[in-house]
């Protein structure tokens, strides 16, 4: 009987800590564009990564590329008591109201690839420093003259401003012609594809120089699909983000180059740097943590893939 009480008891007291423990863990919400999304997939990963070396909790909201879900996002991680939210890729000015209730409840936001500007306290991953190496590749090769499709999507902060560069390097060039068309998330793989078959069907082979560019990686590897379906190896493939695919696709010759983006340090780093701004509070003075890109071609790729190993997931 004696032992049975004793039992009990060590099973309260395992009890009551565990409740303790669960209670002083501090959540950070997350809120992502597109979870499933190799580079956020990643992100997050370093994330979870910082919030288990300091103790900390990660919860994490798939938007689906709805800014409207990404405000409720915020906003449910507010009422949730998060001591810190991470907004990727939406642009702090789409995120208002996110902000505003954070702001209201003294709750810090930081992003990712989100700008810096209103009351975000921290930023990274931002979008044009990381695609200028890619895209400057592409224009090179494409000696001035010839056409581009430009696979793009506005909703997202990062690929609003590799757009923006892409037209400011290439605004000294006007034989070089540049069609548009906006992916979805989800769904970018597919847009990538059918949006590449209706370009090449009025681009032949031979005629002049031709290049399809995706803001990020995934739209340029749907349209490689098209590309190897038609028999067509006359266009180059270039991408943006550096995720697994995206190197086979160097490695294989069917993409001609990508800027991988380290984002699972970025992850790791803004998570690790929440403590700071948590304590400092509203003396926290806003500032971007950027990781270099590293350019990748067929003439790099295994050199690489040798110094980066986890770009493969190796």
């Amino acid at each position: 009987m004696k032992t049975l009480k004793l039992s009990v008891l060590a099973i309260s007291l395992a009890l009551s800590t565990s409740i303790v423990t669960a209670q002083e863990a501090k959540l950070v919400g997350i809120v992502s564009i597109a979870a499933n999304e190799a580079n956020n997939a990643r992100y997050i990963q370093g994330a979870e990564a910082a919030a288990k070396e300091i103790g900390w909790e990660v919860s994490v909201i798939d938007a689906a590329g709805s800014a409207d879900q990404a405000n409720a996002g915020i906003q449910n991680f507010v009422q949730r008591g998060a001591v810190a939210i991470v907004d990727m890729v939406f642009p702090y000015s789409s995120i208002g109201a996110g902000l505003a209730a954070a702001g209201e409840a003294n709750v810090p936001v930081v992003t990712w690839g989100g700008g810096l500007g209103s009351t975000v306290a921290a930023t990274n991953g931002s979008g044009a420093p990381v695609a200028k190496p890619v895209i400057s590749l592409m224009l090179e090769d494409m000696k001035g003259s010839g056409s581009i499709l430009a696979l793009t999507y506005r909703t997202g902060e990062v690929c609003r401003d590799r757009e923006l560069l892409l037209d400011e390097l290439s605004s000294a060039m006007p034989d070089i012609k540049i069609t548009r068309n906006e992916v979805r998330i989800p769904g970018y793989f597919e847009d990538g594809a059918q949006y590449a078959n209706a370009w090449l069907a009025s681009h032949p082979a031979g005629d002049e120089n031709l290049a399809i560019w995706g803001c990020w990686d995934d739209p340029a590897i749907g349209a490689i699909g098209s590309l190897r379906a038609q028999g067509r190896t006359d266009v180059r493939v270039y991408g943006v983000n550096g995720n697994a695919q995206a190197i086979e696709n160097i490695r294989n010759g069917h993409m001609n180059g990508t800027a991988w983006q380290d984002s699972y340090s970025e992850g790791y780093n803004m998570i690790s740097l929440l403590p700071e701004i948590v304590e400092a509070g509203s003396d926290w003075k806003p500032v971007a943590k950027e990781v270099t890109a590293v350019l990748v071609t067929q003439e790099t790729v295994e050199s690489f893939i040798e110094a980066h190993p986890e770009a493969l997931g190796q």
